[in-house]
C-alpha cells in the first residue's frame, strides 16, 4: 500500500488487484496512506485461475488505469486518529463486562473477536493501578513513545518500514533516528507512556516490569510483516534477576508471571495501540502464529556462558551490566533434537549411541561436533536461519570441541547450509525473495541468471547472523530451537 499511495500522489496511475477478504483492509489502508479512494479489482482466490480468471480481470484493470479521476477520487489525507484513553469509569464489575466486550467479524466467518483484549479475561486499569505503573519510569505520563537509540533496518520483500510512511525497497538499509515517534502497526497509531501502561495492567504485569514493557513497545510488536503474526522477545541483562524471570527449568512452561505476563504484553499493544483487527486492518489469511500469539518471551542465563562466549547484549552491541530487549521471529517451533538426553551423554562421554554411529565417532571418548548431527537435513523443507537454546554443558562442549566464540559456531552453521543453485531453485519461496530470478544474488554479487547450477548458495540466510545460541539453567542436556536469528534490540535500561 505505501509503493501504491507514493505511485498515486506522484501522479502514476495505479490500480490494486486483491481478493475478497481483503477489501475492508484495503479500504482501511487505502485511507491511512492518503490514497482514501484508491481504485482495486477483486480476484478470486479459489477459481482455476490462469487464461480465464485474466480474462476476466484484465479489461478491469485497464478500465480503472485509464477512466479519469472524479473530484472525489483526486481527495486526500492521512487517517490520524485520536485515540481516547481506554480507563473505564464505573463499577468494577461494569468495568468488567466493558472490557469483555466482543463484536462478530465477517472475515471471520461471524467468529466473536474481542475490543479490548487478547481474548483472554484482564486486570481491570483502574487510575490507581495505572499510577503505580507509572512510578517505575522516569518518563512522564503523556510523553510519547519513541525510538530511544537510532535503529537501523533491512528490507524484505513487501517489507514496510514501521515508523515511516515511505515505500523501502527490496535490501534498502534505512536509518531510524533516535527521538522518532513510534507508529504502531497495522494502524500506525503513536502512543503515550501512559496507555502502555495501561495495558501492562491489563496485562497482569507488577509494576517493577514497568521498563521492560516499554522496550517492548518502543519495539512495536505488530511490525513483523506490517502487523500480523504477534511478537516474541529474548531479555539480555540484570533485570532477569530483578524481576523474577525464570531461566531454569520449565522457563519455557507457565507459572512464572515474568514470564508469563510479559510475554502477553505484546499481543494486546498489538489489539489496542496497533489497532489489529482480523479481516479489518489486517488480513493474516492463514492460521496464525500459536507461539507468539499467546505470548513469547524469555531471558537467557548469561552466567553460565563458556568462557569467551558473549551474552546477547554484548553481541547486540551494548555492555555486559546492561538489560536490552531483542526482538525474535519464531515461525516455526521445534525441538531440535530427535534423541533422548542420555545418547546425547553417551556421544560426549564415551562415544557410543545413534549420534556417535552417524559422526562415526563410536569407542571415541568426546568432545565431539554435535552441530554436525543437529543440522542434519535442518534445511530439507525450510529456509533461513534460527536460534539455538542450549543447556549450559552442551555449550561447554562445543567450546571444548573448538568453537571459542559464538560467532564462529554462527559461520559453521551458515556454510553448512550452502547447497548447488540448481536445488536452490527447487525451494519455495525464491522465487519472491530473488525478485522473480531477476535479483543480484549476494554472495556472489552477480545477477542471479548468470550463475551455474552448481554454484553454491545458502539456503539457511543471509549470513552467519541469522544465527543466535542462548543459554538456559537447565541439568538435562537437551537443546530447543525456532526459527529466526539475531532481531533488532532496544534498551530496557534506556526506560527506567
Amino acid at each position: 500500500m505505501p509503493y501504491l499511495a507514493d505511485l498515486e500522489q506522484s501522479g502514476i496511475p495505479t490500480v490494486l488487484l486483491t481478493y475478497n477478504e481483503e477489501i475492508r483492509k484495503i479500504e482501511h489502508d487505502s485511507v491511512l496512506w492518503g490514497v482514501p479512494e484508491l481504485r482495486y479489482v477483486e480476484a478470486s482466490r479459489s477459481s482455476p485461475g490462469g487464461v480465464e480468471e485474466a480474462d476476466k480481470v484484465m479489461p478491469l484493470l485497464l478500465d480503472g488505469l485509464t477512466r479519469p479521476l472524479t473530484e472525489k477520487e483526486r481527495e486526500s489525507g492521512r487517517f490520524a486518529p485520536k485515540e481516547p484513553r481506554i480507563l473505564f469509569e464505573g463499577t468494577l464489575d461494569e468495568a468488567q463486562e466493558f472490557y469483555q466486550q466482543t463484536e462478530s467479524l465477517p472475515g471471520l466467518l461471524g467468529a466473536p473477536f474481542s475490543k479490548y483484549t487478547d481474548g483472554l479475561p484482564i486486570i481491570i486499569p483502574t487510575e490507581e493501578r495505572v499510577a503505580e505503573m507509572l512510578k517505575h519510569t522516569s518518563h512522564k505520563p503523556d510523553e510519547l513513545i519513541t525510538l530511544q537509540r537510532d535503529v537501523e533496518e533491512t528490507a524484505g520483500m513487501s517489507r514496510m518500514p514501521r515508523k515511516t510512511d515511505k515505500f523501502m525497497p527490496l535490501g534498502k538499509r534505512i536509518t531510524f533516528k533516535k527521538g522518532e515517534p513510534v507508529r504502531f502497526m497495522p494502524i500506525g497509531r503513536v502512543a503515550t507512556v501512559e496507555q502502555v501502561a495501561v495495558n501492562a495492567v491489563m496485562a497482569g504485569c507488577k509494576p517493577e516490569y514497568f521498563p521492560v514493557v516499554l522496550a517492548i513497545a518502543e519495539s512495536d510488536p505488530g511490525s513483523g510483516g506490517g502487523g500480523r503474526g504477534g511478537a516474541a522477545y529474548i531479555v539480555s541483562g540484570p533485570i532477569y534477576k530483578e524481576i523474577g524471570m525464570n531461566v531454569s527449568y520449565g522457563m519455557f512452561d507457565p507459572c512464572n508471571r515474568a514470564n508469563m505476563t510479559l510475554g502477553r504484553v505484546g499481543a494486546l499493544l498489538w489489539r489496542n495501540l496497533g489497532g489489529y483487527k482480523e479481516s479489518v486492518t489486517t488480513v493474516t489469511t492463514g492460521l496464525g502464529n500459536a507461539v507468539t500469539s499467546r505470548g513469547f518471551i524469555f531471558a537467557e542465563c548469561a552466567e553460565k556462558l563458556p568462557v569467551g562466549w558473549q551474552g546477547l547484549n554484548e553481541e547486540m552491541g551494548f555492555r555486559k551490566d546492561e538489560s536490552i530487549i531483542m526482538t525474535a521471529h519464531p515461525g516455526a517451533w521445534g525441538l531440535g533434537q530427535e534423541h533422548m538426553p542420555g545418547v546425547y551423554r553417551s556421544l560426549q562421554r564415551t562415544g557410543h549411541g545413534a549420534i556417535a554411529r552417524y559422526l562415526d565417532v563410536k569407542g571415541i571418548v568426546g568432545p565431539h561436533n554435535y552441530l554436525e548431527f543437529l543440522t542434519r537435513g535442518i534445511w530439507a523443507c525450510r529456509e533461513g536461519g534460527f536460534t539455538l537454546v542450549l543447556v549450559p554443558q552442551m555449550a561447554q562442549d562445543l567450546y571444548d570441541y573448538g568453537f571459542k566464540t559464538k560467532d564462529e559456531i554462527y559461520e559453521w552453521i551458515w556454510k553448512k547450509s550452502f547447497e548447488p543453485l540448481g536445488e536452490y531453485r527447487m525451494r519455495g519461496t525464491p522465487d519472491e525473495h530473488t525478485n522473480g530470478w531477476m535479483g543480484i544474488e549476494r554472495t556472489s554479487g552477480k545477477h542471479w541468471k548468470e550463475l551455474s547450477d552448481d554454484y553454491m548458495v545458502p539456503a539457511g540466510g543471509y549470513g552467519p547472523w541469522d544465527y543466535c545460541i542462548l543459554i538456559a539453567d537447565c541439568q538435562e542436556t537437551a537443546s530447543l530451537r525456532f526459527s529466526g536469528g539475531h532481531g533488532q534490540a532496544y534498551s530496557i535500561d534506556a526506560w527506567r
